[in-house]
This record gives C-alpha cells, sequence and structure tokens, in this order.
C-alpha cells in the first residue's frame, strides 16, 4: 500500500481517510516507536520495583505502581496506532477501534488524580505529619487508588458506545475515532462535567498542596525538615507541575476549543495531534517521578548505566590488549 495515499471503496462510494499528511504520519510512527520503546522499559521497571524490590512499601510506592500500570495499559496499545499511521487503514475491527479511542480520554483523566493523590499524600506528609500518619498508609492508599480506577472507568465507558458513530459509514476501516477527539462533540454537556471532575478539580487540588507545602517548607514547621527531605519534594513538585503544563494542559485546553467551536470541520487537525504527542509523552516523563521517589528504581537505573559502562571498558580493553599483541608480533618478526 502506498504509503502517501490510501483510498477505500464503501457502497461503491470512494472514501479517502485523512489521518493527515505523509510528513505528520512519519513524525507519528517516530513519536509512537519512542514511547513505545522507551516507556515499556520505564514502566515494566516500576512495575517490579515497587511491587517486588521495594522492602519497605508506603502510600507512595502504592501510587506508583498505579501510575507505572495505567502507563503501560496506554503504551501496549500503541502499536495499533503505529499500524494505522502506516497503513492510513485500521486493520483491527470496532472493538480495538473503540478501545483505542476511549483510552485517549481515559489515560489523562486516571493520571491526574493519581498525581493530584501523589500531592495529597506529600501535603500530608510535610504540612499535617500528626493526621498524615493515620492516613498515609497502604489500605487507605489502595482504597483510594481503586476508587479513582472505579470512577474514571464508569465515566470512559460511555465514550465506547458514542450515539453517533461515524466509522458506521467506513465500516470501521477508518477508525474515525482515532483521529479525532472531535467524535464525542455530540455529548457537551457530559463532556464538559467530564472536564470540570478530571481535569479542573485534580489541578485545582495539586496547585493547592504546593501552595501550602512550600509555605511549609519555607515558613512552617517543614522548614525544620533535613535538607534532602526538603530537595526530594521539591523536585517532586516541580516534576508534576512539568508533567501537568507539557502534557496535559496543551492538550486540554485543544479539547475546549474543538468542543466550543462550531466552525470546525471533522478533518485532521494539526493542533489536535501535536497536543496528543505531548499527552503521550507522559508515559516517558514518569521515569523522572519513578527515579525521584525510589531510591530502588535509582539503583536499578545506575547498575544499567554502570554495567554498560562496564562493557564499554571491557570492549576497549579488549581491544587495547589485541592492538598491544599484534604489534609484539609484529616487533618480533621484524627482529
Amino acid at each position: 500500500m502506498d504509503f502517501n495515499t490510501s483510498t477505500m471503496s464503501v457502497d461503491t462510494q470512494t472514501v479517502t481517510p485523512q489521518i493527515g499528511m505523509v510528513e505528520y504520519r512519519i513524525l507519528g510512527l517516530v513519536i509512537y516507536a519512542f514511547i513505545f520503546i522507551i516507556g515499556l522499559l520505564v514502566n515494566v521497571t516500576a512495575i517490579w520495583v515497587f511491587s517486588l524490590t521495594t522492602k519497605k512499601r508506603n502510600s507512595v510506592a502504592i501510587y506508583m505502581i498505579n501510575v507505572a500500570v495505567v502507563d503501560l495499559t496506554y503504551i501496549l496499545l500503541l502499536p495499533c496506532r503505529m499500524v494505522y499511521y502506516y497503513w492510513d487503514y485500521w486493520p483491527f475491527g470496532d472493538i480495538f477501534c473503540r478501545i483505542s479511542a476511549a483510552l485517549t480520554i481515559f489515560y489523562p483523566c486516571m493520571a491526574l488524580w493519581l498525581f493530584a493523590l501523589i500531592s495529597a499524600d506529600r501535603f500530608m506528609a510535610i504540612a499535617q505529619p500528626k493526621h498524615g500518619k493515620e492516613l498515609r498508609n497502604i489500605p487507605k492508599a489502595v482504597v483510594a487508588s481503586l476508587g479513582v480506577w472505579v470512577m474514571t472507568l464508569c465515566s470512559t465507558i460511555p465514550i465506547l458506545f458514542p450515539s453517533d458513530d461515524t466509522d458506521r459509514t467506513y465500516n470501521f476501516t477508518t477508525c474515525h475515532k482515532m483521529q479525532d477527539i472531535i467524535y464525542i462533540r455530540r455529548d457537551n454537556p457530559v463532556n464538559f462535567v467530564r472536564l470540570i471532575f478530571f481535569f479542573l478539580v485534580p489541578i485545582c487540588i495539586m496547585i493547592g498542596c504546593y501552595i501550602v507545602i512550600v509555605h511549609n517548607l519555607i515558613n512552617g514547621r517543614a522548614s525544620k525538615l533535613k535538607l534532602k527531605v526538603k530537595q526530594k519534594s521539591i523536585r517532586i513538585i516541580v516534576t508534576l507541575i512539568i508533567q501537568m503544563l507539557v502534557c496535559f494542559v496543551p492538550f486540554h485546553v485543544c479539547l475546549v476549543l474543538r468542543l466550543l467551536d462550531r466552525d470546525f470541520d471533522d478533518g485532521f487537525s494539526t493542533w489536535a495531534v501535536f497536543t496528543t504527542y505531548l499527552m503521550n509523552l507522559s508515559t516517558v516523563l514518569d521515569v523522572i517521578l519513578f527515579y525521584i521517589v525510589s531510591k530502588q528504581f535509582q539503583d536499578r537505573v545506575i547498575s544499567v548505566i554502570l554495567y554498560r559502562n562496564y562493557l564499554r571498558s571491557v570492549r576497549r580493553k579488549s581491544r587495547h590488549v589485541g592492538s598491544v599483541r599484534s604489534l609484539s608480533n609484529i616487533t618480533s618478526v621484524a627482529l
């Protein structure tokens, strides 16, 4: 199949799926391949570290496991997107088309609420240390995580069954739902409730927690904490803020604009595609959060880096020894 164009006939009517220009499709392939490879390695390592190798699990470890599981859930379907971008055609059927499209909404909702839980955990640890010991335990972290899963799934399931499914026109071969989130515009009231509860509310929780945390680190009781504890808290806050601003805010701003503007057509949108790429990038940027939170994760990353350096040094030494031996052989022959 030609990579530049693809044409399909449905009921003797010719339709041309519009995923976008070939440059955007190539860019999408490169970005998704990068996210899939790096994200898969990072999140599998995180699940292994936080669930199996961490000796003293705490509430943060539970939240990190959930973040990694959500990332993996999204990442494992990226090869379907890559095939879609390469073929300009959806060969996986209606069910996977619906699931992949719904995950585009499910993932940011889930990720933002998990970030809010992590922020609230940091808030209790620093601003309310006495009450925090009662609230920051594994059973309550598990209950909070399950609550977020149930809440987000209940909100996302209706997206699997849109009232007006444009893919019926194309016999589900184009998976129009994968091209743009504009297909959910007919349910605007529901979408704006979802935006408020799964975007504005967790962001407000995060910002409120950060303001109190920073104030306590500078002027409150937490100002007497050890420097390393302060630095760790500040790094977690900065990491979550960067991810929120870079990965999730542009995506939701674009979503609001697409839902509000009646002049938008159902075709290709560069802005929508670009912000979706940024949102996907969060699955890779979580490595920074894992690295800051867990000493065990740091050790695993460092051990991998050191092992690679060790292999390089062994190769260099073997080359050096080989060159010295060859030089000595030449010298002996000359003599």
